[in-house]
């Protein structure tokens, strides 16, 4: 059983520098063990549904919406509003100033898909500063990650990737679909300052992410498509800025900087059936990662499963009880 959510008993937003107001709540016991959530996307927000993981009696649950999406501003749902300032060094440092803001010590990191990449950066950046780490969904963000993800993967949807091919127009390098292919092709529609444009390219990526996980039976069928039309328009900008730019990550440089995560428990659960991002790299970072455990979750895929949001309850149970 999931536990029902709690509400935030504290909120506000912080000044992070560059003209962002980061949206941040803390929900459950003020004295309790502290606890980070950080959010996929990039540019998808928090929701409520992230703090029902947490015992509310032993945790202290801190919850933030990213640069430029949820209830953050300025919103990049804007074309006015640049993302030159929006980049994974900048989130690092924004979770620093939220920690300090906080008074937290140290605190435990909850993540998932792209909350797994920026946990793993932000915990090799501040290893001092981290009890735990529990992700559901691991990614690295490498390239060839992204290559899978934005071509590969099509081959098991011919239709689906013929339409967002197609609807990303010319591209500068199409055997590259980061930096010069279809990523790049979609970043630039999707700041384009025809509002037209913008929302066809929002549509076609949100419809492509969307097949990649129709064969999952958890969760919504359309995941992204159905979301409001300025947090879809804010994904797609904040996704495509971030995975054009690799983000700003060197290739590989997560898993052999994991040697950085020795001493912090951390739990890794990925989905059998993620095809947006298969278990190899869920296992090669447990392999890098030797206070890290490894679970494979059969009835899984990325929108996760009710094994799946057990097996974390359970995870932050454990840490809980300091075991």
């Amino acid at each position: 059983m999931s536990r029902k959510p709690v509400e935030p008993y504290e909120h506000g937003l912080l000044d992070v520098g560059d003209g962002n107001l980061v949206y941040w709540e803390v929900c459950g016991n003020p004295a309790g063990r502290p606890a980070l959530v950080v959010h996929g996307g990039p540019g998808s927000g928090c929701s409520p549904g992230h703090r029902e993981h947490f015992d509310p009696e032993r945790y202290r649950v801190v919850l933030f919406d990213q640069r430029g999406c949820g209830r953050s501003r300025p919103h990049a749902s804007d074309p006015a509003v640049g993302l030159s300032t929006n980049t994974t060094g900048h989130l690092i440092a924004d979770m620093e100033r939220l920690r300090v803001h906080l008074g937290i010590d140290r605190w435990l990191l909850l993540g998932g898909s792209w909350g797994s990449t920026l946990i793993l950066a932000y915990a090799e950046r501040h290893p001092e500063r981290v009890t735990e780490i529990v992700i559901n969904g691991v990614t690295t963000t490498r390239r060839h990650e992204l290559d899978w993800l934005y071509r590969g993967v099509g081959r098991f949807f011919p239709e689906q990737w013929e339409t967002f091919k197609a609807a990303a127009g010319p591209v500068a390098d199409p055997a590259d679909p980061v930096a010069g292919g279809l990523v790049a092709a979609y970043a630039r529609l999707a700041g384009d300052p025809d509002p037209a444009v913008r929302q066809r390219a929002t549509a076609a990526w949100c419809a492509w992410e969307d097949a990649v996980l129709s064969l999952e039976p958890s969760g919504s069928p359309h995941p992204y498509g159905e979301r409001p039309s300025a947090a879809r328009l804010a994904f797609v900008r904040i996704c495509t800025h971030y995975f054009a730019h690799a983000a700003w990550l060197e290739e590989g440089a997560l898993i052999s900087g994991a040697d950085r995560l020795a001493g912090i428990p951390g739990t890794l659960l990925h989905g059998r059936h993620d095809l947006g991002g298969p278990p190899d790299t869920a296992w090669q970072l447990a392999r890098a990662w030797p206070d890290a455990r490894l679970e494979i979750v059969p009835d899984s895929g990325h929108k996760g499963s009710a094994s799946m949001s057990r097996l974390v309850r359970e995870a932050l149970d454990q840490y809980a009880a300091g075991s």
